[in-house]
């Protein structure tokens, strides 16, 4: 079965929880555009999101993620992924809101932890004790998060491509976002 997305799909959640891999995935599944904030905001400023941190502070950032985020909420409807505090912001959930549908992709910290722990550039988690920090992150972010219109959730055992089709199958089952085509 192909389909037409009818509304671009906003990927929210932690670092480590997929966003990234899985929409790409599923951008290749219903063959439209794949928008990654983080990139975006990379590309733009013509640095990495842990120098931004470095130089001008995460209030600094999350403004310039809210600009970045309006800009590609304005392209046609495609799968964007955005950064793991994106969808903290009330300002960000209405734009969210307002033209598109959120869906949270939900990973136990565990799975997160063996996700992000070797990868540097993560500037919340430099801290003397990252684990900790992540798991009080999710804690606090988690309610949030959940305010998202669809939740998926992850496993271990779940590859990308899995995790892809799981999400195809949750946007299959509401009625404004995917068409069907012949």
């Amino acid at each position: 079965m192909r389909y037409r997305l009818k509304k671009t799909v906003a990927l929210v959640g932690m670092m480590g929880a997929g966003k990234t891999a899985i929409g790409k995935a599923l951008a290749n599944l219903l063959s439209v555009s794949f928008l990654d904030s983080d990139a975006e905001i990379e590309s733009a400023s013509n640095m990495a999101i842990s120098e931004i941190f470095a130089r001008d502070g995460e209030a600094f950032f999350r403004a310039k993620e809210t600009q970045i985020l309006a800009r590609l909420l304005d392209h046609d409807p495609c799968i964007l992924s955005t950064g793991g505090g994106a969808f903290l912001t009330p300002q960000n959930r209405d734009l969210i809101s307002s033209k598109a549908i959120s869906l949270f992709l939900e990973v136990e910290p565990g799975l997160l932890w063996s996700r992000v722990r070797l990868k540097p550039g993560r500037p919340l988690l430099q801290t003397p004790n990252p684990y900790e920090t992540l798991t009080t992150m999710l804690a606090q972010r988690g309610p949030v998060y959940a305010l998202a219109d669809l939740t998926v959730p992850a496993a271990p055992s779940v590859s990308i491509d899995q995790m892809a089709g799981r999400v195809l199958a949750c946007l299959v089952e509401q009625s404004d976002i995917l068409e069907k085509v012949p």
